[in-house]
């Protein structure tokens, strides 16, 4: 039979999430780990499997197609609150066919890796500013909250159980995927009186079967990814379910994703399921590396932060967040200053946009992926950072 016991009890000066130098101010400040009702991780009950499946071979692996052993389970009800965190065998889920996330998308998720480097240790990349988006997806959705630093740390036990899965290769990581669903056994669009919180491991490699090389983009008004006033910049699933008629569409003209646009003026605001940078020489003849702000429309991602971050600590040119049309990518393509433009997310870490299809035309946008440009710098600083190559506070040990 597949043994169950109880997780050894940490101290107390261990039994939250690992901090980061500075992370305690953060954490305040973000109000991830706070004082509401939560799950506690040194509850959690670990039952695993009886066997192992075996480890896929990475060449060639499509993205979230393989899961581990084990997952993470955590149900809420208006009447008992949080239960325990189960660590689990892998399995199907059993619901209510009156589920309030399959009627009425109450339910959202998150995206993390867990990155081996070549000492062998296991990294998380500022995973509590997943947790910190997460709890504002929920917020929005209606689920109850929790505490941030406790799932990161029920996160941590699986990834213990599950060690064996990260790959060794600095070309793969283990993608996790932290998923909040409401499971109110009854038909009616209200708050849920009951709740699930599950994690599943995938080993991944590339996202996009090109590897690295540049993206092309179908940019057409026709289709809106989001509004203001709606969930854009929430994590959740109805937001992507939407996107794919558009997507199809995109590969129908030969694109491989949408640039998502915005207005009248048709302002430039995603690309697929990542955010938008554009480098080049602004309006005003000043080197600009610029993304659209987080006006309630874009995600805040994680690694659109970073790169913000980064690239003002570089302190080598104009870092800005404004408004970007498509009027003032056609002119300064026309007028040779666009230098390059690309995705950013976890699943990609950064994607280089090649050409954009738009009304008729092909803008062919320049491409430095295979020499100095910014997208490989960014591409080796960041990845160096998650596989523990160069020592950063972004980096935790797992």
């Amino acid at each position: 039979m597949a043994s169950a016991t109880a997780a050894p009890a940490r101290s107390a000066a261990t039994a939250r999430a690992p901090r980061l130098e500075g992370e305690e101010e953060e954490l305040a400040c973000n109000d991830v780990s706070n004082s509401v009702p939560s799950f506690k991780a040194a509850d959690t009950v670990v039952q695993l499997s009886e066997s192992q499946k075996p480890k896929p071979v990475l060449e060639g692996l499509q993205f979230g197609t393989v899961f581990t052993d084990h997952m993470l389970v955590i149900e809420w009800s208006s009447e008992g609150g949080w239960g325990k965190p189960h660590i689990q065998p892998f399995g199907n889920l059993s619901i209510h066919p009156a589920c309030s996330a399959l009627h009425y998308a109450v339910q959202l998720f998150e995206g993390l890796k867990a990155y081996r480097g070549q000492d062998n240790k296991v990294r998380l990349f500022r995973p509590m500013l997943n947790m910190k988006r997460m709890l504002k997806s929920a917020r929005r959705a209606c689920l109850p909250g929790f505490d941030g630093a406790e799932l990161l740390e029920c996160i941590r036990k699986l990834l213990e159980v599950d060690q064996e899965w990260v790959p060794q290769s600095d070309s793969a990581s283990l993608y996790i995927r932290p998923t909040y669903v409401g499971t109110e056994s009854s038909l009616g669009v209200k708050k849920p009186m009951q709740a699930l919180l599950f994690v599943i491991l995938s080993p991944v490699g590339s996202y996009f079967s090109t590897g690295t090389k540049p993206v092309s983009l179908w940019a057409d008004s026709k289709y809106i990814r989001a509004w203001r006033g709606g969930t854009g910049d929430c994590k959740m699933g109805g937001n992507y379910g939407a996107s794919i008629y558009a997507q199809y569409e995109a590969v129908d003209y030969g694109c491989q994703q949408v640039l998502w646009l915005y207005g009248d003026d048709h302002q430039i605001t995603e690309v697929g399921t990542m955010n938008l940078f554009l480098y080049w020489v602004n309006e005003e003849g000043e080197e600009e590396l610029a993304t659209p702000p987080l006006d309630g429309i874009i995600l805040p991602g994680i690694t659109r932060q970073s790169i913000l971050e980064l690239t003002r600590k570089w302190g080598e040119f104009k870092v800005s967040e404004r408004y970007l049309t498509m009027a003032d990518l056609r002119l300064a393509l026309k007028e040779n200053r666009v230098k390059e433009m690309f995705g950013s997310g976890t699943a990609c870490v950064v994607s280089p946009v090649g050409r954009v299809l738009y009304q008729g035309e092909n803008l062919e946008i320049p491409c430095e992926v295979n020499c100095s440009g910014l997208v490989s710098r960014l591409q080796q600083e960041l990845t160096d950072i998650q596989y523990g190559r160069t020592p950063s506070d972004w980096a935790i040990v797992v």
